[in-house]
Parts: C-alpha cells; structure tokens; sequence
C-alpha cells in the first residue's frame, strides 16, 4: 500500500508500534492505513475527521458470547473510530482489497511493458542499408548477396504476436487473419496508390518504383511503410514482362522464394480445376436422374428423418416454398427444389457431351470471378458470401443459378480460406512487404501503405478505385504515376519495340520532338487520375540513356498537365535512395484534405450510363456502342437486380482505346454478371479468351484438363 500511495504522488510517513508520537501521526492522516498486528491498538479519538481508514489487522480477543469463545477485531478500535472517519474498512476486509490492488497494479504494468512494441506508433526496424555495386549485378545476383534477417524477427518489429504469424521457412509467413480483428480499432495510415501511363513493351517499373518508395520512406525517412503487393505467377518469370517483383536494389527478396514457389495462386489453380468440375458434375445428373432419386440424393434419409442445409433452405425461401420439414413436400414442390431447368444458351462455358463424357468450355470466366472474389474479401465470411452469389447458369423462367443452389460454395470457401492470409516478405532494405492474391484488402497497421494498380491509369487505376475502394471502403491518399522518356517516346511515335531485334536509336538518343508529343499521353493519364480528386505525383523513372534536358522536360510536362509534383527516380540503382524526392513529395501530398471521389454512383445510374462515363472520361470515347447479344445481356441482367452493380471494362491494355486505329466509337459486344465479385464485366472487340477445357467422365471419374490460347485473327 505504501508503494500504490507513492505512484499516485501521495505524501506516505511511515509509523510502527513503537513510535513516540504516534497517536499526534495518525491524527495528521488522510489516509490511514493500519497493519501493526497489535488488536484495537488505534483508537477512534486519534482519527482525524473524515479520514479514509483501511484496517489491514486480523487478531482474535477473548468473547464468551462466540461459540467459539473468541471474536475478531482490527488493530483499529472499530466502533469508536467509524464515528469520525468518513470511510472505514469492515474487519477483517482491509487486507483482500489491498492485495488484489497491489495485483492488478503489478498485472496492469507488466501488460503495458509487454505491449509497448505492439502499440500503434513507431516500429523499432532494423533497416539494411545495401550499398549499390558498380557495374550493378543481375536481380538474382543482388537477391542472392543479401542476407534478409529472420521472418519472426521482422514479424516483431511490425507488432505482430508470434500466435499470429504461420513460418514457411526463415524468409516468409503467413499473417493470420485474427491480426486483422485485433487491430480493426487503429486508426488507417496514409493509403498510397501507384499506378502507371499506358503499358508498352519497354515497361513503366512501376512495382519498382512501389517498391523503392516504401523503402524511402521506412528506410532512409524512418517512417512506418508497408509495401502491399500482388504475388506474381509462376509463369511470369518466363515471360518478356520478367519476373513482376521488382527490381535492381528495389525487389522483394529471396527473388526465388516469390517467384518460383508462391503460395496463393498455386494453391488457388489447383482448387479451381477441382471446383470447376464440382460445379459441372452437380448440374449435369439433375437433368438425367428422376424426381425422386434427385431428392433422395440432396436430402437424404438419416434414421426416419430428412432435414434441409442451410443452402438449400436459402434455395427454398428464394423459391417461395415455405416448409421446413422435407417430408410433407408435394410432387410439384420436390420438383421446383430438385430441378434447376437450366437454359443451356445461358451457362457459364459451353456444356456438351463427347463420346459419353461431359465436358465444360469455360472461356476464363470462373477463374476471373473467383479471382476478382478473393481480391475484394477481407474474411472467409465474407469470401463464403460472395462465392454463394457466383452466377452459373438461368433457369428457363429467366431467374439466376447460384453455387448457392448447387450447395458448393461452402466446400470452395473451405479450400481457398489458405489463400486469403497475406504472406510476410521484405525488400533488400527490410522493408516489410505484404504479398497476396490481392493487391490490398484492408490496412493491417497506422502506416503509409504502398501498393500498385497495374496497367495505366486508365484501366487499373479506374477499376482500383471505382471496384476495389468501393468494396473496402478505405480511400487512397496520394496517387503516384510512374512514366519513362522511352515509354514516352513510343507514344509519340518512336519506331515499335520487336523482341529479339536491337532497341532503334530513337531510344537512346535525344529527341525532344517525339518526346513532347508523348507527353501529351502523360496529360491525358494525370487527368484520368485527378478526376477522382486526388493529388498525382509523376515518377520519372530514370534511364541511363535519359539526358537531362529530356526528363526536366517530362517533370515540366507534368507539372503543367496539372500534378502535385513531378520528380526523378533511381530506385532501380540506388534503391531507396533513388526514391527519397518521391517519399518527401508522397508525405506533403498525403497532408492535404482528402478530396476522393468516385468517377459514378452505381445504384443511381443505369449499366448504359455508367459504360458512357468510364468510356467518355477514361478513355476519351465519343460513345459506346452495344451489340445486340450486349443489349440483350444487360436487359436480363437488369431484370435480375444486377443493373446496380459497377462495372468492369475488360479491353487491351496498350491503349486508352479498344483499338488505336478504331474511331473513337467504344464497341461493348458482350457482357457477363460476376454478381459474386459484385460487377459487370463488360467486354470490347479486343479482348482475346484464354479457353479453359475440363472434361468430366462419370464413370472412371478421370479428369482431364486441357488449356488452349485462342487468339482473335
């Protein structure tokens, strides 16, 4: 009790039995606290008025009336004291109080010591300061010469609880989704989106500069910086686009631990090609088996009874039936649940038979859509209650068949829930990167969150802002735009790229001409960017070939097109170094007042509507034009409620566009409901399908899968 008086910056003098003065002591006390262990010693006269007494004394005094011929008292003679104290302690009752304070206080330090490092503010990081070779190494050859610290040990320095990381391995693990409920309550940190202009085959860096500028900004600026980006495919090391982690100093490491061996989209490929046929295999015998059987096999019979999943009962209350007990059904009502009456011409893929096999053609639509749910779900409930809503097929009547309705979006749900955790890396600097299917699903700490849209503002920044921010309900801050004087130059009329052949000397030589023409494509995409009302930073993402007359005519290009700041970048050289102009110009934008805004309001307008606004303010479109197989789509589409949802352009990202010769007229030709990722996806004449063939044999139950890349002439 001493101790607990002292914290709270009290005045403690200190007495025992045998002090002198002892009852002139008490008398001064506003607080007496008593514990000589000497029966009624303190008497009530020695009490100053008012005081505060806790008895802490347990003694036993001679008393014939007690059964037990003695009684229990203080060491403060109670009766005469209570008169004047304003607060006294029952006896015994002094000491349980005071010990379980002295308890709770020591419980409560103990706790605030163990939590200092978790708590919202200042991580303790131990940056790597890699020192730039000259000449500079391969990306494998600067992954391999750093030596990245324990993924427990960065875990720890981000305030995550080691119960809430999964360790693949010493450079990697899984974040635990129970990270995200804890730290719900904290507040956002800065949301930084980094976006590019018009792809071309030469490559903007714009996961490079995403890269570089968290590592500015944790690093060398000793900020709280997160990088948050997609985990690429395997493929995409093999590709011409490389290996989709960064690159030079700026890259995530170990390079072959993210590109050869991911966890999400390995996972997520072999669960679709599984789900795909489970889907197919679930439509196909409800059109070749009776009634009854059909019944028996979806609600079977368990000793007497039959009851109904809480699937099929979502079925049944979207059918109007309203029985619960399968056993009263009547023939008409077993009919309307077991029969789904699909309209083949309406199927998600071809159905058709083969040599007594069914088979599925499935132009990517699926796979999309489940890709596009696990980018927008931020829990496995709210994974499960998109992919109920998957549509895969109409009924005959005209209404939607769900997964729901076939009851296998619960077992899908319980495949994929792996891939929704985030995986743990870092960048050569040790600068935390959070890796997952989705670029973003929602900020795990009060930091500045770097992440990337893909493609150009055009398209990625577009569908980022007007689907994924919509969804998460988190709004960016500050957009950055990556640009090259060589991209450039091929928008102003360079000669093309072709692999295998030298780059043409346009490249490499100075040529303001073709330059300046090419910054007229930069204005377009700065203003694509400001129409959602954030400020747009330009990142030059510097060449060796670049002069300086050339990238100070970029910076003031843009600066004239209307952005906050335009500045030089070496991140691919320097690593974050290279990119410290940028972090301090990414800090004073993201100070400004956020002004965000989306580009329409799904439930206000119509489809028609929203399509002309995207194609007229994106893409500089003077109208869109629908075929009739589009028109007939979006009708049905409209009468099943699916008219609100936004929508999702998918057209060839190498223009603002559907075709560079076209003139100007954006054609919609087709138009497919992802009503569990929540949108339309309109498609134009460009877009090419990569036609998934699965084949289902009833009888030997063999699947085989066949991937075929079918190009438009």
């Amino acid at each position: 009790m001493h101790d607990l008086l002292l914290w709270n910056h009290a005045t403690v003098t200190t007495c025992h039995s045998k002090t002198l003065d002892l009852a002139e002591q008490v008398g001064r006390a506003d607080i007496l606290v008593v514990g000589a262990g000497r029966a009624e010693m303190v008497k009530g006269e020695w009490v100053k008025e008012g005081a505060v007494v806790i008895d802490c004394g347990i003694n036993h005094v001679p008393d014939s009336s007690k059964a037990s011929g003695k009684r229990v008292v203080g060491d403060v003679h109670y009766p005469s004291a209570k008169k004047r104290a304003g607060y006294i302690t029952p006896v015994p009752g002094g000491v349980g109080p005071m010990t379980v304070a002295m308890l709770m206080k020591n419980t409560v330090e103990s706790a605030k010591r163990f939590l200092q490092a978790y708590t919202p503010g200042k991580w303790n990081i131990d940056y790597t300061k890699k020192k730039p070779q000259e000449p500079q190494p391969s990306d494998a050859d600067i992954s391999c010469s750093c030596q990245s610290k324990p993924i427990g040990q960065l875990a720890r320095e981000v305030g995550l609880f080691s119960e809430e990381v999964e360790p693949y391995g010493t450079s990697r693990a899984k974040i635990r989704l129970d990270a995200l409920k804890r730290m719900e309550k904290q507040p956002d940190g800065k949301y930084v989106v980094v976006t590019g202009i018009t792809s071309t085959p030469l490559g903007e860096g714009k996961r490079t500069t995403a890269l570089g500028l968290a590592q500015a900004l944790g690093a060398h600026l000793n900020i709280n910086a997160f990088a948050c980006m997609q985990e690429p495919t395997p493929g995409s090391c093999f590709g011409a686009r490389g290996i989709a982690v960064g690159g030079g100093y700026s890259q995530i490491i170990p390079l072959e631990e993210v590109c050869l061996r991911p966890f999400c989209k390995r996972d997520f490929k072999i669960y679709l090609i599984k789900w795909n046929v489970n889907i197919f295999q679930h439509i196909d015998p409800r059109s070749a088996f009776s009634l009854q059987v059909l019944f028996d096999l979806l609600v079977p019979l368990r000793r007497g009874q039959r009851s109904f999943s809480p699937a099929q009962l979502s079925r049944m209350k979207k059918l109007g039936i309203e029985k619960f007990d399968p056993l009263t059904f009547t023939g008409t009502e077993i009919r309307r649940f077991v029969r789904l009456d699909i309209d083949p011409d309406t199927a998600t893929g071809d159905l058709f038979f083969l040599m007594g096999v069914c088979a599925v053609q499935d132009p990517g639509s699926l796979e999309n859509e489940i890709m596009a749910i696990l980018s927008l779900s931020s829990s496995v409930e709210e994974m499960q209650q998109r992919l109920a809503k998957i549509v895969v097929a109409t009924s005959k009547s005209g209404d939607p068949i769900t997964t729901e309705d076939l009851d296998v979006s619960g077992p899908l749900a319980m495949l994929l829930k792996g891939t929704l955790k985030p995986v743990l890396m870092q960048t050569v600097e040790g600068t935390p990167v959070r890796h997952n299917i989705q670029t973003l699903s929602n900020l795990l700490f009060p930091v500045f969150a770097v992440t990337e849209s893909g493609h150009g503002a055009d398209i990625g920044l577009e569908k980022f802002f007007n689907i994924k921010c919509r969804c998460s309900d988190l709004r960016p801050d500050v957009v950055v735009m990556v640009a090259t004087v060589r991209t450039l130059k091929m928008h102003g009329g360079a000669p093309p790229v072709q692999a295998g052949l030298p780059l043409p000397k346009e490249y490499s030589q100075e040529n303001l001409k073709q330059l300046e023409r090419g910054c007229c494509h930069l204005k377009r995409q700065v203003e694509n960017a400001q129409a959602f009302g954030l400020p747009v930073i330009v990142a030059v993402n510097k060449f060796s070939s670049d002069t300086h007359t050339e990238l100070e005519l970029v910076c003031g290009q843009a600066r004239q097109a209307g952005a906050f700041e335009a500045v030089q970048c070496t991140n691919w050289s320097d690593g974050g170094a290279g990119a410290l102009a940028l972090a301090e110009a990414v800090q004073r934008a993201a100070k400004l007042p956020g002004q965000f805004r989306f580009l329409y309001d799904p439930q206000v307008r119509s489809a028609t509507d929203k399509l002309r606004t995207v194609a007229q303010k994106m893409y500089g479109a003077k109208d869109i034009e629908l075929s009739p197989k589009a028109k007939e789509k979006l009708a049905l589409y409209t009468k099943q409620d699916f008219g609100n949802l936004p929508v999702c352009i998918a057209k060839t990202h190498l223009s603002l566009r559907n075709d560079p010769m076209s003139n100007f007229m954006l054609p919609i030709t087709d138009i497919k409901a992802n009503a569990g990722a929540g949108f339309l996806c309109c498609l134009t004449e460009s877009v090419s399908f990569i036609l998934h063939i699965y084949i289902y044999n009833i009888r030997t139950r063999y699947i085989n899968t066949h991937i075929l890349n079918l190009r438009s002439a």
